[in-house]
This record gives structure tokens, sequence and C-alpha cells, in this order.
């Protein structure tokens, strides 16, 4: 009888357990191109190195991105895929490179979860999306987050006379992939009518155009723009010195003069794409540098200049969180010290100033004298700072906050690690280009948050990311842009608060021009 009644007893513990038991997701996940096969990385489950497009070369080198066709096979997706060609090298880099990540938290949700859609960064000519693991991403906002490669440099943004898709390859590729993430939201637990673009720098500037972009219309619920504003704009030898005056974006016509120049370069001058297309990879990938900031509009994806759009209000009315980082331009003085120690100095800042602000430079110099900073770096890099980036982005968000709800950011904390190794030319990072990166994302598999304070601001960002992508909204004491002062939220260490941005960029002043 006593083994009867403990035999029993097994068997109701064994129910209990059973019934507190949540099965374990599905790591086979049926999507429009295959079966994918995953893993489970920590809480999350994360599937690697998917094809969205069909390999861009040989005739498919300079055409818009083709869709794959679906197959009965299991792919394996436990790896990413290459990056796509450009230099320096990044180790396993391929003209085969349009694949994208996914990663899902592993806990099934009783409601389809917000997606996340990341465009990197790099200038149009560098990066990849398996650089950003985002495990800690969607584990603690509980969101789906989709990183994406796109073709970069030459083979991203070449624009030819005649050329389907001149200058745009890469901003299709990007559309591609967005698409993708909507048609197989619902089978990895998504929400595809709940997808945010996020974007930083080149990748930015990309969710930034793609507002005005007819085959974004209902692929995009809300956007987050990161250092990388419509309206910026790089007066001659900021953005380095000795280069003419920059944006973001190119005329179709001049993506085309300078798509011919190098053809020609590249003794391609008569049958210009045929024999482009036949030249070996590493040959093109040298002329990346001369597509950087080349996504062209007057073209089918991109109809307008983006600025231009945006200060029309002819965008996606969508909720966008904008912004930038408080040092934003320091990594670039950093680059610029480090291929040359003289291309900042006393003998130059005056000179540098009159080539960039021509009649207006004594002005400036008089808003940003030499001897108001420990260095003539310091004092170029706050003044390239407030005038092609802090002030220029609050007026791109004050621009699209008159037909949609907008909040503004500031990444403020001055001991952010030093993700891009600049800070070896002497010229202390602070709050840089892209150092707020390694707050949302483990950059190439790391977490970089480790000094004091880091952690929890890292928690605050990922909290306002993810409310955003849940709700529409950050979340409440982060007040929405009204206009041209602001407000604006400083992610700050140790403090976080709406700070003093107006004045301390003196927007004033740079709006004034």
């Amino acid at each position: 009888m006593k083994k009867i009644v403990s035999a029993l007893a097994c068997l109701l513990l064994v129910a209990a357990c059973s019934t507190d038991t949540t099965p374990e997701p599905s790591l086979d996940i049926d999507t429009t191109t295959g079966t994918l096969h995953g893993k489970t990385v920590g809480e999350t489950r994360q599937f690697l190195g998917i094809r969205y497009a069909e390999p861009p070369v040989g005739e498919l080198r300079w055409a818009l991105p083709q869709p794959v066709a679906d197959t009965d096979e299991t792919l394996d997706a436990t790896e990413p895929g290459a990056a796509c060609p450009q230099a320096p090298s990044v180790g396993d880099m391929n003209e085969d490179c349009l694949f994208l990540n996914v990663t899902a938290p592993r806990s099934p949700s009783s409601e389809p979860l917000p997606v996340v859609v990341w465009w990197h960064g790099g200038g149009y000519t560098s990066g990849a999306g398996s650089g950003y693991d985002a495990q800690r991403f969607a584990e603690q906002g509980n969101v789906i987050v989709v990183t994406v490669n796109y073709r970069l440099g030459m083979f991203g943004y070449l624009g030819l006379p005649g050329l389907e898709g001149s200058g745009n390859f890469g901003l299709a590729d990007q559309l591609l992939a967005l698409k993708w993430a909507n048609d197989n939201a619902a089978a990895f637990g998504g929400d595809a009518d709940n997808v945010t673009v996020m974007g930083e720098s080149a990748g930015g500037m990309s969710a930034c155009a793609a507002l005005e972009s007819p085959e974004a219309q209902g692929l995009m619920d809300k956007a987050v723009i990161m250092s990388g504003s419509c309206m910026i704009d790089w007066p001659a030898g900021t953005l380095y010195p000795g280069l003419p005056e920059m944006t973001p974006y190119v005329p179709l016509a001049e993506s085309e003069e300078n798509g011919v120049a190098i053809a020609a370069a590249l003794n391609c001058a008569d049958d210009r794409l045929g024999c482009l297309r036949a030249l070996p990879v590493d040959v093109l990938v040298g002329q990346g540098s001369s597509f950087g900031n080349g996504l062209a509009y007057g073209t089918d994806l991109v109809p307008r200049n983006p600025a231009e759009a945006l200060a029309d209000g002819n965008v996606l009315k969508i909720p966008v969180i904008t912004g930038g980082n408080a040092d934003e331009h320091r990594s670039f003085v950093g680059g610029a010290l480090l291929a040359d120690p003289s291309a900042v100095s006393d003998s130059n800042y005056s000179s540098l100033i009159q080539q960039a602000f021509g009649s207006r430079a004594p002005e400036v110099e008089q808003r940003y004298p030499r001897g108001n900073f420990a260095s003539p770096p310091l004092a170029w890099s706050a003044l390239v700072t407030d005038a092609a980036w802090s002030c220029p982005t609050l007026r791109g968000a004050s621009d699209l906050a008159k037909n949609a709800d907008v909040w503004s950011y500031e990444f403020a904390d001055e001991t952010a690690p030093d993700v891009s190794g600049v800070s070896a030319s002497g010229v202390p990072q602070g709050a840089a280009h892209a150092t707020d990166l390694a707050y949302t994302f483990d950059l190439q598999g790391n977490d970089l948050t480790t000094g004091p304070g880091q952690k929890e601001l890292s928690e605050k960002m990922i909290q306002a990311w993810s409310s955003f992508a849940h709700t529409g909204s950050p979340g409440d004491g982060w007040p929405r842009t009204t206009d041209d002062t602001g407000p604006v939220l400083e992610f700050g260490n140790p403090v976080t608060e709406v700070g003093d941005y107006f004045d301390a960029h003196q927007c004033g002043f740079w709006n004034a021009q």
C-alpha cells in the first residue's frame, strides 16, 4: 500500500511540474525564405546569417536587391553571414553579404512583441549588422531586434547615367530587409504593425531619408535617429581638414558624375557598367572613401533632398526620437590628428575657421576663442559639434515636431568607453560620436559598459528605446520637443535630466546664420 501511495505521489508531482513548465519556444522558424534553425543564447533566441536578398554579384552587382525565393530546406542560422566589402578588412567579408540577424526573447509572450530594425553606421562605407550583439537589448527591453547588412561604398552608392537604382543600392537593401522583417515578424513572435527603424550615423541618415521614401510607406511605424539627422551639414574642412563642404546626401547628377569619373580612372570609360562588373572586389573596395555620405536624391527611392523634405513636412508622420552626442566631433578630430598631428593646431586654428565660415569667421572665432579651451583640437571639436551636429539636429527635430510626436536627447557620459581608438590622439574622447552605442549593444560581442554608473545609464537608455518601441512614447519624465529650443533629455552619468542644450551648444547663434 505504501508503494502505491508513493507511486501516486510521484505521478502527482510530475503532473504538477508539467503544469507549471512553459514549453521552450522552437528554434526552428518557418519564414518566407525557408525554415531557419537558430540557437539559444542567454535568455534569447538568435537566428543569424539570414539571407534576405539574392547575392549581389555578377549581373546583380549594382542592381536593385532581389528577394530570396522560398526553399523547402532547413537553413542553419547559428552563425552570422559575411560582412559587405569594405576597407580596412573586417575579417569574414564577401560581396555575397546581404544577411540579417534576429534576436528575440527566449520566453514566449502573450502578446506580439515590437520589432526594432537596426541600421548600422559607418559613413556608408563600413560596418556590419553582426557587429551589434542585441542580446542585452532584447532581454532587458522585451523586444525583437533585427540587425542588417547592406552594401557599402562603391557597391552601395555608385551612380551612373541610365543605371536603375543609381546612388541608392544601400538604401534599397535596407528597405528590402525592413520588408523582410515586416513579412516575418509574426514567425518570431513579433508585431508587423509595430516596427521601429533605429539607426546611427549613416544608419540614422538612412532612416531619416526613409521618412520620405515611397518604399518605406507602411513598413515603419516609428523611428530612432541617432547622430544622423537629415539636417546635418559639414562646412568646408570640418568633417576632415581639406575636404569641401559636405552633407549626408548628394544630388543624383553629382552621384552620376562621380561614378563616371571613377569608371574612367579604372579604365572603364567605354562600357562602364560591364567593365566595372568584371573588376575584382579588391580593386573596387579601394574606391570606398569616394562614396562616404554618398546617398543620392532625385531618385525613385529618395525623390527630394531629405533635408528639404523634412523642413517642408513631406515625410512620414510617425513618432520619432532623435538626438546625438555632447562631444560628437571629437572622434573626427582625433582621427585627423592620428593621421596628421598638425591637422588642428594653434598655427592653423584661425585659418580652419576662415575656410569653413568665410565672412562669418571673425564672429565665429569670437564665439569660440582658442583661449577658452584647453587645446586647439578641443576648441575645434566644440565649434564643429555645435555648428554641424547639435544645432542642425535640434532644428530637424523641431521641423518633425510640427506634424508628429518627437522626443530629443543628448548622450553626455564624459566617461564613455573608447569605441573607435581615437583617444590615442591625445584628445579626451568624452561623449564622442558612436560612444553611445555601447550602452545599447554589445559591440563585437563585448559589453563595454564597465565603468562607474555605466550599467545604470545603459539600463535607462534601453528602457527608453524599448518603451518607445512598445508604446510610441519613451516614458514619463521625457517631454516632447516643441520647437528649436527643445526640450532635450540629457543621458548623463550619474544624472539623466532635461538639460540646457540650446544655450550649451550656442544654437541661437548658429540658427541665426
